[in-house]
């Protein structure tokens, strides 16, 4: 039995370092440490042999041992063994036993990166086991000089914080501190994030700070504290955020990514499901935390209530924009069921979100069982702030089916090559889900892993959470718990040069390519562009020191001849959404049928 090496005498209020497994920082040893308020003695079996921990009172109890990373670890509390909620790394996944690791092991080979500003990010989100056949991280690093070619400047993990069985979406995640072991070991998330530094490539994380998952979350074995009845979840037990150990959980682990994993900033999971009646609310401190982390950290929220304080007052960057993406989907497919009901979509709609941001600014929401007044005006924020897309992992997940815009009947070839230009010229901050460069065959269901009854639940779950969806109702609904609902998400390279799939591609490069090197559309400034309609002709006009540009985007279901519009247009034609950067359009004076084009001043 290895001689513990008892940790020296003092107060419980100075104990400030973190739980769970510390090597420590001269190679002798790792300190073992909990917090517990249900258990009266508490041991660490590590690596089969059991020790006993130092009550130090106020339910920390610590121990150090000469075991080095690499060891693998279980507490027991009053003798009953559980995982460690603070584990790095857990290979065995979330019920089994953690590993010790060194997170300051790593080499980094581009230490010097600083990471990107918001106004030059373009976000590209991708699901680690689908976007490629193998589902690592080392598989994902290989695509990383072909998003460089792409024009991204800026990659959106989906969350990787473990959660139960082998495969998933990540948000029902029960160990924060533990990347997900099927995508590959911490040091290889590492190596990916470093490589994408090296080509100049920012790496953010989602992060769900709002709930735990069902399965495998042993933070209440330790304390029930973390959790309370003064506020409920859609997902699961409400967190206590003025809980001061939950607090630093959540802050904790933010540095952590940030700081260990060098992730350039973290999207925030569902903040309006994080209610906080402390004096300062927990996004606020994370905001300050995160920005003091020095170099460029930035914080976005998923955020569907329209609410600049966010920004203005939290201190967050930036917000992913619903309106956005559900104007431009009713204006393309007419739907108008579910949340969909509250926007009516057209040129004139669009139009006015582009010019106010977004559309509910303290309009009533009339959408069954939500009535109330969404938004304020969001006249204080900068374009950056604002995140715009045309498709996202929830708006191609929450369908029945999984099917992407350009899946839907409604919506032409054409159409959606339309959108994708609007999307990639506005000042507005764009993301891209993966695949979408390409109009990508295979959709992106919902699936998890989940075993036995919890499996049944959740399958039948999600039929009665998106019930308003008339296509939940139907016989081909994809079971999210067949491993065959997974393998169909997984992107399909072979395919991106064909046909369809090449000629859309070649418009997303010609557009991250004007994106980028147009000193027009460069300026990332609200104050510069001006969006209008003429009937079904959708207009967006920039006017800066250094020229004018407009876009048009015909949603006509016929051909449109620019003489018939009341509308001067810059002379030279710069993109064409069929035909990519261009001096002309394929039928001179004529805008077919769902395209759009961008004209400037030479």
């Amino acid at each position: 039995m290895i001689a513990p090496q008892r940790s020296p005498a003092h107060p419980p209020a100075a104990l400030t370092g973190r739980l769970g497994a510390q090597p420590l920082p001269d190679g002798s040893g790792t300190r073992f440490r909990v917090w517990t308020t249900t258990a009266a003695v508490v041991h660490v079996r590590v690596d089969g042999e059991t020790h006993p921990m130092t009550d130090l009172g106020e339910g920390f109890f610590e121990v150090t041992l000469p075991v080095r990373p690499g060891a693998r670890y279980l507490f027991l509390l009053d003798g009953a063994a559980r995982p460690d909620p603070y584990a790095r790394f857990l290979p065995n996944g979330v019920h089994g036993e953690a590993e010790v690791i060194d997170l300051s092991a790593y080499q980094w080979q581009h230490p010097d990166w600083r990471g990107l500003a918001l106004a030059d990010c373009v976000f590209y989100e991708l699901h680690l086991g689908t976007f490629t056949p193998e589902g690592t991280y080392r598989a994902a690093q290989e695509k990383l000089p072909y998003l460089k070619d792409l024009g991204i400047t800026a990659i959106q993990l989906m969350p990787v914080a473990a959660f139960p069985g082998q495969r998933g979406w990540g948000y029902d995640g029960a160990a924060l501190y533990a990347p997900f072991e099927p995508y590959g070991r911490p040091e290889e998330l590492m190596a990916f994030v470093d490589a994408a530094h090296g080509l100049g490539l920012g790496v953010f994380l989602d992060v769900v700070y709002n709930h735990f998952g069902p399965d495998g979350n042993y933070l209440s074995a330790y304390a029930p504290d973390y959790f309370t009845d003064r506020f409920h979840s859609a997902w699961g037990m409400g967190l206590d955020y003025a809980e001061g150990h939950m607090r630093r959980l959540i802050t904790g682990n933010a540095r952590m990514w940030l700081r260990d994993y060098r992730f350039d900033g973290l999207r925030l999971d569902a903040t309006a499901s994080m209610p906080d009646d402390s004096p300062v609310h927990i996004l606020q401190e994370l905001a300050q935390e995160v920005h003091m982390l020095g170099g460029t950290h930035l914080l976005l929220a998923e955020d569907h209530r329209n609410l600049p304080e966010l920004v203005t007052d939290y201190g967050l960057d930036g917000i992913w924009v619903d309106d956005f993406h559900h104007e431009v989907r009713v204006t393309l497919t007419d739907e108008h069921e579910g949340y969909y009901g509250g926007f009516q979509g057209s040129a004139k709609e669009l139009a006015q979100v582009i010019n106010r941001g977004w559309k509910y600014e303290g309009q009533f929401w009339n959408v069954k069982g939500e009535e109330h007044e969404r938004g304020k005006p969001a006249d204080a924020l900068e374009a950056p702030s604002f995140v715009y897309c045309i498709q996202n992992h929830d708006q191609i997940g929450n369908r029945a089916i999984g099917d992407r815009l350009h899946h839907d009947e409604k919506v032409t070839q054409q159409e959606y090559r339309g959108a994708s230009a609007l999307l990639l010229t506005l000042p507005m901050t764009p993301l891209l889900f993966q695949g979408q460069e390409w109009a990508a065959s295979t959709p992106f269901p919902f699936f998890s892993d989940h075993h036995g009854e919890l499996g049944k639940m959740v399958s039948e779950g999600r039929k009665k959470e998106f019930a308003y969806f008339s296509s939940f109702a139907g016989e081909h609904v994809p079971d999210p718990q067949a491993e065959s609902t997974f393998l169909g998400a997984k992107l399909a390279w072979d395919e991106r040069e064909e046909g369809e799939h090449g000629t859309t591609l070649n418009l997303y490069r010609a557009l991250l390519k004007l994106r980028r090197e147009d000193p027009v559309l460069g300026q990332r400034s609200r104050r510069n562009i001006e969006a209008g309609h003429v009937g079904d002709v959708l207009w967006v006009r920039w006017r800066t020191a250094q020229g004018e540009r407009a876009l048009l985007w015909n949603l006509k279901k016929e051909a449109l001849p620019l003489d018939s519009l009341e509308l001067t247009l810059p002379p030279q034609v710069m993109l064409h959404s069929e035909s990519g950067l261009t001096g002309e359009l394929p039928q001179p004076g004529t805008l077919g049928a769902g395209e759009a084009a961008l004209f400037g001043t030479p």
